[in-house]
């Protein structure tokens, strides 16, 4: 691979992921500044001549979203206004993929109008992880690339499940994904369904149950499933979910749940993280390394994902 053709850039939302990533693709974060001047307006400038290279931004749109999200448009401007070959914008998270739909009247399909603003600042691809709703792919008419959290989570579920484990899906929205964990670990599926009065989830009783979703907030769907597991008797409780958000407080709830481990990937740069001994972070740099490898390439994505 010709590395001088290809340029890694971190938005101020990425910059350790994009260090990560860099390094396993044996290449340097490429030279930017940001600012932000006194009346919030944010500022970009490319340091590095980048014409005729593929240019590949990291930046997570989460916590400061409307920032992260400007920085990104700009940064996508500047690097077509500075002649580079093709920009690739990485989001690690997506925050506004969960407005994906008119769920009542007279709202905003943010995440159309987000696919809009990037594809008129000139993009040329999305790489994601774990979009909330897939069909946000389709707001797009630029080549959108959804990569898969599970197998970065699952080697080191592997490492911590031993015996009989079982993999449950807090409700029904997230069960294929689920399935997926399954697969990968060679073990049952469980599917809660809170809205029920009556809480099934399936058998767990003396098992290691594993709870997965795409990312975690407030953190209190996650722990309310730890406990109904614990009432139906499992024997450990483990958690894996991809982007780890986590609002003020969330950190607290999760270290007073019946949850033994909570696996997160590095999507997310939270300050948080670091002050618990109950969350561990798994970096998923090698996923967007290879991707971006693929994509310079022009090779399969989806073969990374058997």
């Amino acid at each position: 691979m010709d590395r001088d053709e290809l340029m890694v850039f971190a938005g101020s939302g990425s910059r350790r992921l994009s260090a990560r990533i860099a390094e396993y693709l044996e290449t340097p974060v490429r030279k930017s500044q940001t600012l932000k001047f006194s009346d919030g307006n944010t500022f970009v400038r490319v340091l590095e001549n980048v014409r005729g290279r593929d240019v590949f931004v990291v930046q997570s749109v989460v916590h400061k979203t409307n920032d992260y999200f400007m920085e990104l448009l700009f940064w996508t401007d500047a690097f077509k206004r500075a002649s580079a070959s093709s920009v690739t914008a990485l989001i690690p998270y997506f925050g506004y993929g969960k407005g994906d739909k008119k769920d009542e009247p007279r709202v905003s399909i943010r995440a159309r109008v987000c696919a809009d603003a990037l594809e008129s600042a000139g993009v040329d691809r999305v790489v994601t992880m774990d979009l909330h709703a897939p069909q946000i792919q389709g707001f797009f008419r630029v080549p959108v690339d959804n990569l898969y959290g599970h197998p970065t989570l699952c080697e080191r579920l592997k490492d911590l499940a031993h015996g009989d484990a079982v993999v449950v899906a807090p409700d029904t929205g997230f069960a294929d994904e689920a399935r997926l964990y399954a697969d990968y670990l060679g073990c049952p599926v469980a599917i809660g369904d809170k809205q029920r009065t009556r809480h099934d989830i399936g058998d767990v009783k003396g098992k290691t149950a594993i709870v997965v979703d795409d990312f975690v907030v407030s953190g209190g769907t996650l722990v309310e499933t730890a406990k109904r597991l614990s009432e139906k008797g499992a024997k450990r409780i483990l958690a894996a979910v991809t982007h780890a958000v986590l609002s003020p407080g969330s950190v607290e709830r999760v270290e007073q749940s019946p949850l033994e481990r909570l696996i997160v990937t590095d999507t997310v740069e939270n300050e948080e993280l670091a002050h618990s001994d109950r969350i561990e972070v798994i970096t998923a740099s090698k996923c967007f390394g290879e991707a971006i490898r693929r994509i310079h390439l022009k090779e399969s994505i989806s073969e990374m994902f058997p």
